[in-house]
């Protein structure tokens, strides 16, 4: 121990009674200059002599009275990293048989607990640079077959008692547990707030392991686990309280040679919603990863019952009418990303929604006052309607605007209903490529159903209503592809508190949208990914810089090839582009105007 992990381990009395007891008394072991990692008082086990005979040790009893293992870890390292470090190891795993290595693992483990278990006053201690738990397990008894346990849980949160209770019989390999609390209340846990702040708890999980088996040198784990009254709280997740009240996974995993598998038979149930996944991953010559999911035909009003309250907080109170059922087919091979297979399949039956929740889809179709949100600060009201002198409709837009920015942002709107499969794929094997998402597959109909009814807060929960009400929009027919286009020209961001073709095309250029020259439409359609900053593409002449000329020359030629122009069209494009409408006191005072940007994003500027 002092050689190979730099610890003083020491053992004030041992002894044996017979040939396979043994009892200890004051066991530590502590690593060079750092905390004491364990501490017992008195232990006793008995151990099986037939399989020790064999080189195995399998406990048959164990003892242990007052003790502790300790984590800590701060600025100078833990008392546990010399028992973590892996060696270097330059040998590939292709050919391992993951079933023969889990099997194995799981055996070895196994085998250490006893079927006669008595733990009496035995802490568990985390201190992670100051974010402290102690698990203090009071008593833990397993005795044929029966495992009952009482742990007091201590942190900054409130104390309370967790109960682990049921049936284990770790010789056979089954178990059926079931973690709660004392008073039937919700159970949270601790730790992870400080450090990832995520705030979880549960009221109770029940676990059950039916099945481990070696077949065919494949490993099969068979069982469930539900869980009751999840939550979860993280802003990655969602702004509010996620909540599921009842969840079970039927599990079947499979673990075989130089594959692991989540088997079809499983099943994912959320409230009266079924998921039926296969997952795979195969570690042969190539890397290959697979997904297959299924949510067997269900009524659409039980679907939206379903899901997790918190979740889709602008789908609650929705009503709808009919059935569908859905596919998904998703394979990756790391030697060959770009033949990604990304299949995405919801077939409806009679599907209608009859009421909307929050997000009132049917106001698209009417006059409606919509405010940007920048950084959780609603912006001023914009109506979208002839209420507003500066709604232009798309008739009053040049056509010019609408093709570079339709060739821009999204060539087949008037064509796809709400998504682009190509682009998903492109998407999804570009993002698993460079490790980040680096790439997205925003349609104009995602951009505005994020614009219009939700936020743009980077959460899972704003994506997943995005691609859920962009579903209904383009499925549904709620608004033909005209009238989406038309409330998008007159709601997007131009500028710094610019909002819409009406007002862009003044603040840029003191003109109407239908007067727009080519070059100005080209230059529109540019900054709509980065509006505020457009000054940036001007030199200190106030002349588009050459990158930007490049760009726009590029945009150009695209059009031209997919006949979106004619050659006549750019006719006069050599012409420099002239700003001259309050667009222009950016463009002088650069160092001001950023100033003015980030202090207040609500002034109104005069058009």
């Amino acid at each position: 121990m002092e050689r190979d992990y730099q610890c003083d381990f020491s053992v004030k009395n041992a002894a044996f009674d017979g040939l396979t007891t043994l009892h200890f008394e004051d066991i530590s072991l502590v690593p060079k200059q750092k905390d004491t990692l364990v501490r017992i008082q008195k232990l006793q086990t008995k151990v099986n002599f037939w399989k020790l005979l064999v080189g195995d040790v399998q406990l048959g009893k164990l003892e242990i009275n007052n003790g502790f293992v300790q984590l800590v870890k701060n600025k100078k390292g833990s008392n546990f990293d010399a028992f973590i470090k892996s060696k270097k190891d330059t040998t590939s795993d292709k050919g391992v048989n993951y079933g023969k290595f889990v099997n194995r693992i799981l055996s070895q483990f196994l085998n250490l607990i006893p079927t006669d278990l008595q733990v009496k006053s035995f802490d568990l201690k985390i201190n992670d640079n100051g974010n402290k738990v102690v698990l203090d397990c009071s008593e833990m008894i397993l005795k044929d077959k029966k495992l009952s346990s009482s742990i007091i849980v201590k942190s900054d949160l409130k104390e309370q008692i967790w109960n682990v209770s049921g049936f284990a019989d770790p010789r056979d390999r089954k178990t059926d547990l079931v973690f709660s609390t004392s008073k039937n209340d919700t159970i949270k846990i601790p730790f992870l707030d400080k450090k990832f702040n995520l705030k979880t708890g549960f009221k109770s999980i029940h676990f059950v392991l039916d099945e481990m088996d070696m077949a065919h040198g494949n490993l099969h784990l068979k069982g469930f686990t539900s869980i009751q009254n999840l939550y979860v709280n993280h802003p990655k997740i969602s702004k509010k309280e996620v909540f599921v009240n009842n969840a079970q996974l039927d599990y079947h995993f499979i673990f075989g040679e130089r594959f692991i598998a989540v088997d079809s038979t499983s099943k994912v149930q959320i409230n009266k919603l079924i998921l039926k996944p296969f997952l795979s991953y195969s570690n042969d010559e190539d890397k290959i990863y697979s997904l297959q999911l299924e949510i067997p035909k269900i009524k659409a009003q039980d679907f939206i019952e379903s899901l997790p309250k918190g979740l889709f907080t602008h789908i609650e109170g929705m009503q709808a009418q009919g059935n569908f059922n859905y596919k998904l087919n998703f394979e990756y091979n790391n030697h060959h990303p770009d033949d990604l297979v990304f299949e995405s399949k919801l077939t409806p039956e009679k599907l209608k929604i009859t009421q909307y929740g929050e997000a009132d889809l049917s106001k698209i179709n009417t006059e409606f006052v919509y405010r940007a949100i920048e950084k959780g600060i609603p912006q001023r009201p914009i109506i979208v309607g002839n209420s507003n002198p500066f709604f232009t409709p798309l008739t009053e837009i040049s056509p010019y605007l609408q093709k570079c920015v339709l060739t821009s942002e999204d060539p087949s709107f008037m064509q796809h209903r709400g998504f682009i499969n190509d682009a998903f794929k492109q998407s999804i094997a570009k993002n698993i490529r460079t490790k980040k998402f680096a790439r997205g597959a925003s349609t104009i109909s995602m951009q505005l159903v994020k614009n219009v009814f939700l936020t743009r807060e980077k959460t899972l929960s704003r994506k997943l209503e995005e691609i859920l009400l962009v579903y209904i929009l383009e499925n549904q027919r709620i608004a033909s592809k005209e009238r989406m286009l038309e409330v998008y020209f007159n709601v997007i961001e131009f500028g710094p508190n610019v909002y819409g073709i009406g007002e862009a095309s003044a603040f840029y250029f003191q003109k109407k949208p239908i007067d727009l020259t080519l070059n100005e439409c080209l230059f529109l359609a540019t900054i709509i990914p980065r509006p505020k900053g457009f000054m940036y593409k001007f030199d200190g002449n106030q002349q588009l810089k050459s990158f930007v000329k490049q760009e726009n020359k590029f945009l150009t030629n695209v059009m031209l090839r997919r006949k979106v122009l004619e050659p006549n069209d750019t006719i006069g494009q050599h012409f420099a582009l002239k700003i001259n409408g309050p667009a222009e006191f950016f463009l002088k005072n650069k160092a001001a105007a950023k100033t003015e940007i980030d202090s207040s994003s609500i002034d109104e500027f005069d058009f």
